[in-house]
């Protein structure tokens, strides 16, 4: 490892082979956490290459317990994290509303590495008990539309670099892997990174791919439809930029999104979500994010008709009798 950090010190990059074997040795648990913080601290100071992404990417999908729901055909909503905004549980939340709406979902969440609240965070406040049993998972789709899967379960290189990644506090490549290392490798996915030149990068590693996709991120630095501002959507056909007004919404503020100094603050804002008692704000934004996740397995439907059903789902408590009928089967 020492060598390689003195390379990448020097500026020099990894080809996808050698980011393949690094990433193999991290999960063996060959390098030390002084090695390891070191190693994320380059990824800060400059942007990861194509060839180093897809090296990460590739280790962690050889390495992961490997789960097969193909015929459900699922959808998963994932920010990559790291955009500084501590914003509550968008993409947990508009995983639901989307179930809600009778598509498959299966959701890849972890802890909170940068934020006050994860996915799993949420999960674990609410009592479910992550699992990976492939029949209980089944289960779990057949009954409300929607699996959960913590990803430090399915991938040990994940859960050797947990608390690294905890201490340190701040973005690293790994928050760029996270989404791209589902073990179900869904067939749709709605993407969200916190700048642009990651949205590039992304869309062209999942033009390699089978996955149908959206990567979206709105221009004020939210790695998801924050309706704070304008947001592109890439998609494999086009980019387009949208702002909340061409949606129907009144553009919202910073503050509207935060989600509390505590795990159990952003629990209640996604609750008070699908309960239906929560801001027009925090409503709005998720109706968003779960309406692009809808077009993304219907593109031939128009963004206001996706609008229509995810607003749906959450006014006549879909969303919500959906999230009952989870817990009932994951506590």
């Amino acid at each position: 490892m020492k060598d390689i950090l003195y390379r990448l010190f020097e500026h020099q990059y990894l080809g996808k082979e050698e980011s393949r074997q690094i990433l193999q040795q991290i999960a063996l648990g060959k390098y030390n956490d002084a090695q390891i913080a070191s190693l994320i601290t380059v990824f800060l100071m400059r942007n990861i290459s194509v060839e180093e992404l897809c090296g990460f990417r590739e280790a962690l999908l050889e390495m992961r317990k490997p789960v097969d729901l193909n015929e459900y055909k699922p959808i998963d909503i994932v920010g990559t994290g790291g955009d500084g905004k501590n914003t509550f549980n968008i993409s947990t939340t508009a995983c639901f509303v989307v179930a809600g709406a009778g598509y498959n979902v299966v959701k890849h969440g972890n802890y909170g590495a940068t934020s006050v609240s994860g996915a799993s965070n949420v999960m674990e406040q609410h009592g479910v008990k992550f699992t990976t049993d492939i029949n209980r998972l089944r289960q779990s789709l057949d009954v409300c539309h929607i699996a959960y899967l913590h990803a430090p379960l399915f991938n040990p290189a994940l859960k050797a670099v947990a608390p690294v990644r905890k201490n340190l506090g701040v973005r690293s490549f790994f928050n760029m892997l996270g989404p791209l290392v589902n073990p179900v490798i869904p067939t749709y996915q709605l993407l969200g990174v916190y700048n642009l030149p990651l949205l590039r990068l992304y869309n062209y590693t999942y033009q390699e791919s089978g996955t149908r996709f959206a990567i979206v991120h709105s221009l004020d630095g939210y790695d998801e439809i924050s309706l704070t501002g304008e947001f592109k959507l890439a998609t494999p056909d086009k980019e387009k930029l949208y702002t909340p007004e061409m949606l129907g919404f009144k553009r919202c503020q910073e503050a509207d999104l935060d989600g509390g100094e505590t795990a159990e603050a952003a629990a209640r804002i996604f609750d008070a979500i699908l309960e239906g008692h929560a801001t027009e704000a925090q409503t709005n934004c998720v109706i968003a994010n779960a309406a692009f996740a809808i077009q993304v397995i219907h593109p031939e439907k128009k963004i206001e008709e996706c609008l229509y059903e995810a607003r749906q789902s959450l006014e006549s408590k879909q969303a919500l009798a959906t999230f009952r009928k989870f817990l009932s089967l994951n506590q």
